[in-house]
């Protein structure tokens, strides 16, 4: 298994200067990944404008303003996750599986197109406002790329279940994207 990348761009104009951003994403989403010990999985990033990204705050957040990311987690925080694995019409869990193994029975065939039958978890969703992005690129005094980065690890370590609540989650998760930046190459 490994980790996918998935696109979806609301906006109506795209610049020619957007050309890098899937390498570098996907570079940031594999740097970002090894650094959480996530080895596969499926991000799925929403490309927007204030007014798109200023909708989905009102509505899932009850803040009727823009801001820069959003991020949907599809995993449940703190809970003990098992692997779903299909076969046929029926659902069974890594536990299963190991307990068949264990007992010699068939495992489920990959009739899917996927390692063992296994679905490829839903990480969650990143919505970045590029105009916002923009704006702060210039405001920081760095590159769009830079800020791009920024935006999506920062998105990308709120699926995980980091948050800046507190001076100390924010200081550890600031360090945490930081370090996928720089090895990424996009200091400030």
């Amino acid at each position: 298994m490994s980790l996918k990348l998935e696109w979806v761009d609301e906006r109506e104009a795209v610049s020619a200067g957007e050309a890098g951003w899937p390498s570098l994403l996907t570079r940031l989403l594999d740097e970002a990944a090894k650094a959480e010990g996530v080895a596969s999985g499926i991000v799925t990033l929403t490309l927007t404008d204030n007014e798109g990204i200023r909708e989905l705050n009102r509505t899932y957040r009850g803040l009727d303003k823009t801001t820069d990311v959003l991020s949907f987690p599809m995993r449940e925080q703190g809970a003990e996750e098992f692997e779903i694995l299909y076969d046929d019409d029926y659902e069974t869990t890594t536990v299963d599986i190991l307990n068949a193994e264990a007992e010699d029975e068939e495992t489920p065939d990959a009739e899917l197109g996927t390692v063992a039958g296994r679905i490829e978890e839903l990480l969650g969703d990143i919505v970045i406002s590029v105009p916002r992005m923009h704006e702060q690129a210039v405001e920081y005094g760095h590159s769009a790329e830079r800020e791009l980065g920024f935006l999506f690890v920062h998105g990308f370590l709120h699926l995980m279940g980091y948050d800046h609540g507190t001076e100390e989650e924010e200081r550890a998760m600031f360090a945490k994207q930081e370090a996928v930046l720089a090895r990424a190459g996009l200091t400030r």
